[in-house]
């Protein structure tokens, strides 16, 4: 037959190799040539499993080097053949050269002159191939090559082992280690075990077999097939062992060109397998990666893909939000830059559930905030991470409504997201804290989240270490205390509460702008808690019968309060209760009087009721600049036409009175703390009897036990004891107090604390350190410079006598100017002047004149290019991302 060119692809043994063609639109066709007039060596064979009688054949000798030197020589390579006799079985017998004609070197001379085949008997033929096959012999025998050399042979004969004893032993002595090995099905040199070994973490079409012993192939499973022997089959390459999985051992097949398991997912032959990839050591997230490239340009297997986000827009995708809510402990609420509210779920994790079907009393009301083990810790964990932060959510699948059946109830659309917060993924902390499971999904479903794989490694540790639903020990039990609408036992409670002062809480749950559900963690209870000292709308109804409609910015005010406070943890003073049980008092967040900010943002009035509190003065202030603006429930607000009035406004002029006070400390936010000269030695006198009266009776150490919002005495550094308030405690070890007689703060153990002695009370003489705040001028809100302006505060006026006028009233404290005692310069002025803080401009017809002086002092300092304005004037473009509001 004419010559023909093609390629070696399997060498069977040292006189028989297949050849294939070039590809053209698909796997190429293959030919099995026998080398004509030699014989080599049979390999060894094993016994067929249906024939129990059989025994396997070992090799004869020289054999398996036969057939090592041509696959060393043709594998891969380009050949040329020709066909010199055809039987009837169709067994073809032809010659084979290396290149593409007949000029190449002839295989089967290479064959014998290396003395690894010997001419067949009965070929003695006088042409020239049988001469040069003669001659080729000679020189091997003469050369004692091969098959010539002394000694039968039995060097070269392998010792098989078709089967391992301990698949697992075998895989982990050889753990982690690269092997070199040639691909057959695996034979692997040095130990000649053969066996079958998967590529783990990935899968590729298949071959079915049918009942008629056929093999269908699943689409792209010829391709995959040729694609991975082309490349592996017979070649020298490297294996890492790493796992065991039924009898079958996994490992990764490093090409000297690279990773086969990574080119397979990358040309879209294969997918990755969730199973196995766990256990892939040398990097889970490239296998993703290279399948994510394949769908991405739907290659092959994917040539139908549609990606579970292909119809949102990529704003929808990838965001930036707010946390407003968590609910349970895998799905948050988040306020987008629109304003909108939009529900995102965590991908691809389950929260905590209630296992089997009587463990929750039938006549007992689930709450699975408190009644599902761990659900609590789950949501604690994600309110503490997140309420009010700003993170990173990645949409990974929509995952459709889908209507109820027997078993499951409706669910309606959900956002299924990674969230991330200084690039912690929230769900991989929540899962390797043991606090929710990994959901498991069927090999071809793509709705999951994109860092699937961490989430399952997370799962691990976490399976390992006993974390949290994992764990051997107790399941933790919530006993909370629902005491909501309970009147009885809200009455037995209110004293405790009462006497308490400022206890800490959690909203839960916000009604309206000014009813809330409170956890109290200290006392393990639910409460309802009504805002004190507002008239705040009323929000619509459901009665019986009939819907009763919402007053006007009820809706506005519910929302404000729940942006504020809900899900935060607060502090609240509760003052009395009502018929209902519910309790009516004061809430604070951080620092900030809950009633007051309503009144503040014109969403409430006061109420009559607020008159005999403290917070009055605040509610008032408040109120008349909300009543100014004229907006929410004052928009229609219109003054009294009084005449006696009306000239008394226009007229009015800013008030200065200055008097004497000693500056005791400035705070980080640049309020200061003063005490009033009249009463200093007031203040001295009672000290000095204080102290005279503890060092007669000293307290003993360890017998105090501070409770929050107490009074009582503390040792300062400098040994002596002062009136302070309890206002946490931490640990035995760290309490925290406040001395109100100089406005300092300070971290002590309990040892250092006593009771204070009733004849020093504040009822005897009042806290002497009064909070104010500096008139007209804005605190700079970024660290650096809010630094700059306290340092400059306390190196002229702490621990010094001023003058001190009020000039007006805020929610928080009285805003103040204050002059040097002996200049009689003015403090703030002085900050102005030097480009350490920005005016804050009022509207008032009375501040006028001092505003004008302040702005002109800004100015200068902006010309002179000082301290905030070394950069010029950056309010116009940056005065957001700095802090500031013109």
């Amino acid at each position: 037959e004419h010559l023909s060119q093609s390629v070696g692809f399997i060498v069977l043994s040292g006189c028989a190799i297949i050849v294939r063609g070039q590809p053209r639109g698909g796997p190429p066709p293959e030919r099995q040539i026998n080398l004509s007039n030699i014989r080599a060596g049979n390999l060894a064979r094993r016994a067929a499993a249906t024939q129990p009688d059989a025994k396997d054949t070992p090799d004869e000798p020289w054999a398996f080097p036969a057939r090592e030197f041509l696959r060393k020589k043709l594998i891969g390579k380009e050949v040329c053949f020709t066909i010199e006799n055809r039987t009837p079985q169709g067994r073809e017998y032809g010659m084979i050269y290396l290149g593409k004609d007949t000029n190449g070197e002839n295989i089967a001379e290479s064959l014998v002159a290396e003395g690894l085949a010997t001419r067949r008997e009965g070929m003695r033929a006088n042409n020239p191939e049988q001469n040069r096959l003669s001659e080729c012999e000679e020189q091997a025998k003469a050369a004692k090559k091969g098959m010539w050399s002394e000694g039968n042979g039995s060097h070269t004969i392998r010792d098989l082992k078709y089967t391992i004893e301990n698949p697992r032993h075998f895989v982990d002595s050889h753990h982690q280690k690269v092997i070199s090995f040639c691909l057959h099905f695996l034979l692997l040199e040095p130990f000649f075990y053969l066996f079958s070994i998967q590529r783990k973490s990935l899968r590729c079409p298949t071959f079915r077999r049918e009942a008629d012993g056929s093999e269908t192939p699943e689409p792209f499973a010829a391709e995959a097939k040729f694609f991975t022997e082309s490349r592996l089959l017979q070649r020298d390459v490297q294996i890492i062992l790493e796992s065991c999985h039924n009898q079958n051992i996994l490992g990764t097949i490093l090409h000297p060109n690279g990773n086969i398991t990574e080119l397979l997912l990358k040309e879209g032959f294969a997918r990755c397998v969730d199973w196995s990839i766990a256990v892939y050591t040398r990097g889970a997230e490239k296998l993703r990666a290279a399948e994510r490239f394949a769908k991405e340009r739907r290659l092959r297997i994917w040539r139908d893909y549609v990606a579970p986000t292909a119809n949102l827009d990529q704003k929808d995708k990838q965001f930036v939000a707010k946390v407003m809510q968590v609910l349970n402990a895998d799905a948050i609420v988040v306020k987008l830059n629109s304003g909108d509210y939009k529900t995102i779920h965590l991908s691809s994790i389950r929260p905590p559930r209630l296992e089997g079907e009587n463990t929750q009393d039938k006549n007992k009301k689930l709450r699975p905030l408190y009644d599902i083990p761990y659900m609590f810790e789950a949501r604690e964990f994600l309110r503490k991470k997140l309420i009010g932060k700003k993170v990173n959510v990645t949409v990974d699948y929509i995952r459709p409504a889908s209507p109820a059946t027997e078993t499951v109830p409706a669910f309606s659309e959900r956002t299924c997201a990674t969230v991330t917060i200084g690039g912690i993924n929230i769900a991989e902390a929540l899962v390797s804290k043991g606090l929710a499971t990994v959901i498991r999904y069927r090999q071809d479903d793509d709705q999951r989240s994109s860092h699937y794989d961490e989430l399952l490694a997370a799962e691990a540790r976490a399976i390992k270490n006993g974390k949290g639903l994992h764990s051997k020990k107790e399941v933790p039990i919530h006993r909370v205390a629902d005491i909501s609408g309970d009147t009885q036992k809200a009455k037995q409670f209110l004293p405790f509460l009462q006497r308490a002062g400022r206890s800490e809480a959690v909203v839960e749950y916000v009604f309206s702008g000014s009813r809330l559900k409170l956890y109290l963690p200290k006392e393990t209870c639910l409460i309802t808690f009504l805002l004190a000292g507002i008239e705040c709308p009323r929000g619509a109804r459901n009665l019986p019968g009939l819907v009763q409609e919402g007053e006007p910015f009820s809706e506005e005010a519910m929302l404000f309060t729940k942006e504020l406070v809900l899900q935060r943890e607060v502090e609240v003073e509760v003052e009395s209760m009502d018929k209902a049980g519910n309790f009516i008092g004061w809430l604070h967040i951080d620092g900030a009087n809950l009633s007051v900010l309503l009144v503040e943002h014109a969403l409430s009035k006061v109420h009559f009721t607020a008159e005999r509190s403290s917070y009055y003065k605040s509610l008032l202030s408040a109120e008349e600049a909300a009543k100014q603006k004229k907006e929410k429930v004052w928009a229609h607000y219109e003054e009294q036409p009084v005449e006696e009035v009306m000239p008394v406004l226009e007229e009015k002029e800013r008030s200065a009175s200055y008097k004497p006070v000693f500056v005791t400390e400035i705070t980080d936010d640049l309020h200061f703390y003063v005490q009033d000269v009249e009463t200093g030695t007031q203040l001295e006198k009672l000290m000095e009897n204080m102290r005279n009266d503890i060092t007669s009776h000293p307290p003993v150490e360890g017998s105090y036990a501070p409770r929050r919002g107490e009074f009582c005495i503390a040792k300062f550094v400098d040994g002596e004891w002062y009136r302070a308030r309890v206002e946490k405690v931490e640990s035995p070890a760290k309490v925290h107090v406040f001395y109100i007689d100089y406005g300092n703060r300070e971290i002590l153990p309990s040892t250092r604390l006593g009771t204070l002695p009733p004849a020093f009370s504040t009822r005897v003489l009042p806290a002497q350190a009064t909070e104010y705040a500096f008139a007209f001028i804005q605190v700079p809100q970024d660290d650096d410079a809010r630094t700059d302006a306290v340092d400059s505060v306390v190196r002229d006026i702490q621990n010094t006598q001023c003058l001190l006028n009020v000039e007006h009233l805020s929610a928080s404290c009285p805003h103040v100017t204050l002059q040097f005692a002996d200049s009689k310069g003015d403090v703030g002025l002085g900050l102005v002047k030097e480009g350490l803080v920005m005016v804050e401009v009022r509207k008032e017809k009375q501040f006028q004149k001092v505003i004008t002086e302040y702005l002109n002092a800004q100015e200068s300092a902006k010309s002179a290019r000082l301290n905030l304005w070394r950069y010029g004037d950056f309010r116009a473009d940056d005065a957001d991302e700095f802090g500031y509001s013109r």
